[in-house]
């Protein structure tokens, strides 16, 4: 059984910010939702909260940024961009101040609908100069990920997990580089953040069925190491496979997809993800089979790919998942 860590970002902030008193604690009003109720509690000095009013609060952070602190924003992912994108662009990512945007609520981890879903972040993110992407994908990932972010001279922007988060890695997150989960000679196939559960669980069903998968998990989003990625890729014999919690557009499936055609790579590629729809709301293990992002999927793609049927069930996945609660007891309150 996966060890299942309690709120893992509330004590690893807590702890980082202590260690280096320039960083300071903003909310966007969604303090205890963002597990820093306790913070604020006990460090009130250090905590200012700025109310449902993101386009002062980015350029109030972009201010302090300027002032020598280095602010940690914490919101639900949507209202970091969405709302405030043009204070984004001005006051934080044209004059690179060391702002940390926590985005909470990445994708399809909500129940709360279009509103509440940062399913477009990474595209818009991805396309803003200056900007550095990293998103958790275990507790080991998000209890590292403060630590990472504030090593960036310059913006950064996290797809932060919350709640109940399952331990898959040992080792922290370093910036720049990609987990290499399993080393196979058929299909890579590349993932972040919750998609790595998922594959995960293919992997092992797959694996029974005798096909051989690379697997890459990414932490790291931008900056982006295109050789490492073009030798994984050069590696496998069949393809590429991405899955995301995310739409396939400006994703990391637009990310492969473009190194692998800026290098002339022409091994096929399947992308797994949104596509070109908002979600609806429910659970997050009924928002990822319905809208295909989870091992299921994950499986067909593999089919597909391989013009193979391998009779992998639902039972077969249900087997082979990582722990036996987690996408059950995850459906997040907002």
């Amino acid at each position: 059984m996966v060890e299942m860590v309690a709120r893992p970002y509330a004590a690893a902030f807590e702890a980082h910010a202590l260690a280096h008193p320039e960083v300071l604690c903003l909310s966007a009003d969604l303090t205890s939702s963002c597990e820093i109720d306790g913070f604020r509690d006990r460090h009130p000095e250090r905590f200012l909260s700025l109310g449902m009013a993101e386009q002062n609060l980015m350029s109030f952070a972009g201010g302090l940024g300027l002032a020598g602190f280095r602010p940690f924003i914490h919101s639900f992912g949507v209202f970091l961009y969405r709302r405030p994108y043009d204070q984004l662009i001005a006051s934080v990512a044209y004059p690179r101040r060391a702002v940390r945007l926590m985005g909470f609520l990445p994708g399809l981890t909500t129940p709360g609908g279009m509103t509440h879903q940062a399913i477009e972040d990474i595209a818009v993110m991805r396309s803003i100069p200056n900007m550095t992407i990293l998103e958790s994908g275990d507790a080991t990932e998000v209890e590292s990920l403060c630590a990472a972010a504030d090593t960036i001279d310059g913006p950064v922007y996290c797809r932060v997990l919350r709640g109940l988060v399952p331990r898959l890695f040992a080792t922290p997150i370093r910036v720049g580089e990609m987990r290499v989960l399993s080393e196979g000679s058929d299909i890579l196939v590349l993932t972040a953040g919750i998609a790595t559960e998922e594959a995960l669980r293919a992997r092992a069903a797959l694996a029974h069925a005798g096909v051989s998968i690379r697997h890459l998990h990414l932490h790291t989003i931008k900056p982006f190491d295109a050789h490492a990625l073009l030798d994984q890729i050069a590696s496998v014999q069949h393809g590429v496979i991405t899955l995301e919690n995310h739409v396939i557009e400006g994703g990391i499936g637009s990310l492969c997809a473009e190194i692998m055609a800026d290098h002339g790579v022409g091994k096929p590629l399947r992308r797994l993800g949104l596509r070109d729809t908002f979600a609806h709301g429910g659970s997050r293990a009924y928002l990822l089979r319905y809208y295909g992002l989870n091992a299921m999927a994950l499986v067909g793609a593999v089919e597909s790919l391989l013009g193979e049927h391998f009779g992998v069930s639902e039972a077969d996945l249900e087997a082979a998942r990582v722990d036996a609660v987690h996408s059950d007891a995850k459906a997040e309150a907002l």
